[in-house]
């Protein structure tokens, strides 16, 4: 009696020892590098439908995305302002051809999923092999925005949609946008011409 009791205390205290040292996806917060204006690679699956390309976002519900591949949709623009979507090609404006509406699609959801995130002074989510997993639900389904350790974009995830939209070669070019209260916000990239006109627009606010 005395060696079966010894057994199950061990069998207990070796379920307890493992059962603590096993990773558990605990709900975690990180640096938010959404809310900056940064550029990025990405590789879009969509059901049978894989589209590379580079992708921007300049500031909240300001985005651009220009296509590489396929031939379909090689060296289309897909500009996005607020509910306003436009295209181009070589310079030349047209509606959005039939080929991208549905690229077209899943990148609003992208936009709005990411903008949503942006706002948040921190992102929190559940952690997985090093990535920060954002969970949400869009009129068109749930999606799960993933984030690097460094507070990028990763990836983009919609399972019932059959979307996967991978990013790479990330790079921030703005400072964080977050709203000041008492003063003007300013977004400066490493344009001067920029940065000069939002120091003009500041002084003349100040001068009225």
């Amino acid at each position: 009696m005395k060696k079966l009791l010894t057994s199950v205390v061990i069998c207990v205290c070796l379920f307890v020892m493992t059962a603590c040292s096993s990773p558990m996806n605990n709900s975690t917060k990180r640096e938010n590098n959404l809310n900056s204006s940064f550029t990025a690679k990405m590789t879009v699956v969509l059901d049978k439908l894989t589209a590379e390309g580079t992708i921007t976002r300049s500031s909240d519900s300001i985005w651009e995305a220009e296509f590489e591949s396929p031939n379909t949709l090689s060296g289309v623009k897909l500009c996005f302002e607020g509910n306003t979507v436009n295209a181009s090609y070589k310079g030349l404006s047209f509606s959005v051809p039939k080929s991208a509406l549905p690229v077209k699609a899943m990148l609003t959801n992208l936009i709005s999923a990411v903008d949503a995130a942006a706002r948040e002074e921190q992102l929190q989510g559940t952690e997985s092999e090093g990535l920060l997993n954002i969970s949400g639900t869009l009129e068109s389904g749930d999606y799960t925005l993933s984030i690097d350790d460094k507070g990028c974009i990763h990836s983009f995830e919609m399972p019932n949609n059959l979307l996967k939209i991978v990013f790479t070669e990330v790079t921030v070019s703005g400072t964080p946008q977050i709203p000041q209260s008492s003063e003007l916000t300013t977004v400066c990239t490493t344009s001067e011409t920029a940065c000069t006109e939002a120091a003009n627009t500041e002084t003349t606010s100040t001068a009225e």
